[in-house]
C-alpha cells in the first residue's frame, strides 16, 4: 500500500496493538454486566484499520474486490472452496497486491473471531468467509500460509459448534493439507498474521514465527481429533489426539492439568482396544505432567483466597479423575486376563495358563519393540519420570495370582486417592461408581485365587463395602444405582454360597453336612434370594404390581433374577417337609414366570436362552418332586 506514509502506518499498527491488548488481556477484567466491553472496543479499532486500508487502496486506484465501502462486505457460502492450484496460481504473496489482500483478509479474520467471541456467529461467519475470499486471489506462500490455516481452523470450530461436523471437517482437512504441502515445498518459518501490522522493530524472530505456525497446526490437529470422534472414526480421533498432545509438549504450549486430563482420557480409548502399553503410557504421562501444576493449596490458604480455593478444587478434582482412569486400566487388565484364562464354567484353565506363560517371553520382546516404535510422550525433562511411573504396573495380561495381585494393589491405591475427593457427602454417584470398581477389582482378583476360603473372604469384602450403601440409599433419588447394587450383592452372595458348598463337600468327604455349615449355606442362599427379590420388587408399580412388559434395559436382569430366585429356593436345605414344600413351590412359581413371559413375548427368549432352557426343564420336573413330597407328607400324617 504505497500511499500510506509512515505516520499513518504507525497509527494503524498502534490501533492493531490496542485491539490485541483489549482482546487478549483487558477483556479478562470486563464486568459481569458488560462482559464484552473490551471486545467491542477492539472491534472499533479493527473497523478503523479496515476503513483506513480500504481508503488507501482506493487512493491507489485499486479495484475494490471486497465491497463498495468499509461497512458493506460480501457474504459467501459456508463451503471451503480452496482451489486445486492454490500453490501455483494467483497473486504472489510478496507482491504489493498479494500483501494488500493478506492484510485485508487478516482484518476480516480478526473481525470474524471478535464476532464469534461476542456470540454473534452469523456476522463472525461472514467475516471469516470474506477472509477466505480475499485469500482465494492469492497463491499460498510464506507471507500468507499462516492466515490460510488460521481462518480454516476458526471456521472448523464455528461449524463444529453448530454440529455441522462434515462442514467443519472440510475446512480443517484443507488446513491440514495446506500445512503439509507448504512444509514439503517451502518449509520456511512463515510470516505471522500479527506481523502484517507491526513496525520493523517489532517483527518476530524466525524461531518465534516457527513456534506460532506449528502451534496453529497443532490446533488444526486438536480440532480434527474432535471432529473424527464426532464422526465415529475413533481410531483416527485417537491418532490425532495423541499427536496433538505430543506436539503441545514439544512446543511447551500446554496447561498441565488440561493436558494430563486429555492424556488420561485418551488412555481409556487404548484400554478398550486392549492396547495396554499405550494406555499405560498415556496415564503415566498424565500423572507426571499433572505434577507440573504444583502442590494442592492447603485448606487454610483456600479459606483466605478465592483464587486458591478454586485452584485447590480444580487440582483435587482433576487428579482424582486421573486416578479413576488408572482404576479402569487395572480393572480392564484383570478382566481381560480372566476372559483369556477361564474355561467354559468360569474357572481358571491351568493348561491355557501354562501355554500362555511359555509364550510370555516372546510377548515381552515384542513389547520392547513396540515401545521403540510407539509415539512416546515427553521431553528430556519428563521422559525418565514417565518411564518410572510405567514400571510400577505391568501392561501385559497377568497370568497368575502374584501378577494379578500386583495389578490389584495399584488399582486399590488409586481407589483410595479417588475417594479422597469423590466423597459420599457431595459426590454420591461418583463415590458409588468408585466403590463398584473397587468391588470389581476384588472379583477379578478372586478368579486367580486358588484357596477357596480366601476367595470367599474377597467376596465378603465386596459385600461389606456395598451392602451399607445399598441399604442407606434413597430409592426415590437413586433407584437405578440401588438396582445395580442389589443385583451385584445378590450375585456376590450367590458366588459365596457356591464356594461354601464346594468347600463343605470337600471337607465332609461323603458325610452329611453339619448344622453350622447348613446354617451358613442357608444364610448366604437366603441373602442372595433376598437381594434378587428386592431388585424385582423395584420394578413394580407403587401399588406393588409386576410390570406386564419389561423394558429392554431391565429385560435380561429381571429374567435372570427370576431364574436365580427359583434356583436358590430349590437349593435351601431344610429337614422340615412343609418348609421344603414351600421352597419348591416358590422355585416352581419363578421358573414358570420365565417360561410364561417368554411365551407371551417371544423376542425375550434370545436374551435368556440358557436360563429359559433350564427353566422349561424344571417346570416339567419340579411338579413330580412336589407330588412325591406331598405323598410322603400325607403318608406320615
Amino acid at each position: 500500500m504505497a500511499s500510506i506514509n509512515s505516520v499513518e502506518w504507525r497509527s494503524i499498527c498502534d490501533k492493531f496493538t490496542n485491539a490485541q491488548l483489549l482482546t487478549e488481556t483487558e477483556s479478562r477484567s470486563d464486568p459481569e454486566n458488560d462482559p464484552f466491553r473490551s471486545k467491542y472496543k477492539a472491534r472499533e479499532y479493527l473497523r478503523e484499520i479496515y476503513c483506513s486500508l480500504k481508503s488507501f487502496e482506493a487512493g491507489d486506484g485499486e479495484e475494490d474486490t471486497v465491497g463498495d465501502n468499509c461497512e458493506q462486505r460480501p457474504t459467501d457460502q459456508p463451503v471451503d472452496g480452496q482451489r486445486e492450484d492454490a500453490f501455483s496460481q494467483g497473486l504472489s504473496g510478496d507482491s504489493p497486491a498479494g500483501m494488500r489482500a493478506a492484510k485485508l483478509g487478516a482484518v476480516e479474520y480478526y473481525l470474524g473471531v471478535n464476532h464469534v467471541d461476542t456470540e454473534e456467529l452469523p456476522a463472525g461467519q461472514e467475516h471469516l468467509m470474506n477472509c477466505l475470499k480475499m485469500l482465494d486471489r492469492c497463491r499460498v506462500s510464506s507471507e500468507n500460509v499462516s492466515l490460510f490455516i488460521h481462518v480454516r481452523n476458526q471456521l472448523g470450530i464455528l461449524w463444529a459448534g453448530r454440529d455441522e461436523t462434515e462442514t467443519a471437517h472440510g475446512f480443517l482437512e484443507t488446513a491440514e493439507s495446506i500445512y503439509q504441502r507448504y512444509m514439503k515445498e517451502d518449509g520456511r518459518p512463515p510470516t505471522d498474521m500479527t506481523e502484517y501490522f507491526s513496525t520493523e522493530e517489532n517483527l518476530l524472530t524466525h524461531q518465534e514465527r516457527a513456534k506460532r505456525f506449528e502451534l496453529a497446526y497443532t490446533h488444526t490437529m486438536y480440532y480434527l481429533a474432535q471432529v473424527y470422534r464426532n464422526l465415529g472414526e475413533n481410531e483416527r480421533a485417537a491418532t490425532y489426539c495423541h499427536s496433538t498432545l505430543q506436539r503441545q509438549l514439544q512446543l511447551n504450549q500446554f496447561s498441565p492439568m488440561e493436558w494430563a486430563l486429555n492424556a488420561a482420557t485418551l488412555s481409556q480409548y487404548y484400554i478398550t482396544k486392549g492396547q495396554y502399553m499405550e494406555g499405560r503410557h498415556c496415564l503415566a504421562a498424565a500423572t507426571v505432567i499433572s505434577g507440573l501444576a504444583g502442590e494442592v493449596p492447603s485448606e487454610a490458604a483456600a479459606r483466605e483466597s478465592e483464587t486458591e480455593s478454586e485452584r485447590r478444587e480444580q487440582l483435587q478434582q482433576k487428579r482424582a479423575d486421573i486416578a479413576r482412569c488408572w482404576i479402569k486400566y487395572c480393572l480392564n487388565l484383570l478382566q481381560d486376563a480372566k476372559k483369556l484364562l477361564e474355561d467354559n464354567i468360569g474357572e481358571l484353565d491351568t493348561d491355557r495358563q501354562d501355554e500362555l506363560k511359555r509364550a510370555r517371553r516372546q510377548e515381552e520382546e515384542e513389547e520392547e519393540k513396540g515401545r521403540k516404535s510407539a509415539l512416546l510422550f515427553g521431553s528430556e525433562d519428563t521422559f525418565d519420570s514417565i518411564a518410572s511411573v510405567e514400571e510400577k504396573v505391568m501392561c501385559l495380561l497377568p497370568l497368575d495370582f502374584t501378577e494379578a495381585r500386583a495389578v490389584f494393589l495399584v488399582g486399590q491405591n488409586y481407589v483410595t486417592q479417588a475417594k479422597e475427593y469423590f466423597q459420599m457427602d457431595g459426590y454420591v454417584t461418583d463415590h458409588i461408581e468408585i466403590l463398584q470398581d473397587h468391588s470389581s477389582l476384588f472379583r477379578a482378583l478372586a478368579f486367580f485365587e486358588e484357596d477357596l476360603e480366601r476367595r470367599c473372604k474377597m467376596h465378603k469384602r465386596r459385600v461389606d463395602m456395598l451392602e451399607p450403601i445399598c441399604n442407606d440409599l434413597n430409592s426415590r433419588y437413586y433407584l437405578l444405582i440401588r438396582r445395580q447394587l442389589m443385583f451385584e450383592l445378590a450375585e456376590t452372595y450367590n458366588e459365596m454360597m457356591d464356594l461354601k458348598l464346594t468347600l463343605a463337600n470337600r471337607q465332609a468327604d461323603n458325610h452329611s453336612l453339619d448344622s453350622h455349615t447348613i446354617k451358613k449355606f442357608n444364610h448366604l442362599c437366603s441373602a442372595s434370594a433376598r437381594y434378587f427379590q428386592m431388585f424385582l420388587d423395584s420394578l413394580c408399580s407403587p401399588e406393588g404390581k409386576q410390570p406386564e412388559h419389561l423394558e429392554e434395559e431391565v429385560l435380561r436382569p429381571a429374567l435372570v433374577a427370576r431364574f436365580r430366585v427359583a434356583r436358590l429356593h430349590s437349593k435351601l436345605i431344610s429337614s422340615s417337609p412343609p418348609v421344603q414344600l414351600e421352597n419348591l413351590n416358590r422355585a416352581l412359581e419363578n421358573y414358570k414366570y420365565v417360561v410364561q413371559y417368554c411365551e407371551a413375548h417371544p423376542e425375550a427368549a434370545a436374551a435368556v436362552e440358557t436360563e429359559l432352557e433350564l427353566s422349561t426343564e424344571m417346570v416339567g420336573l419340579l411338579p413330580l418332586k412336589i407330588n412325591r413330597l406331598k405323598s410322603r407328607m400325607a403318608a406320615n400324617n
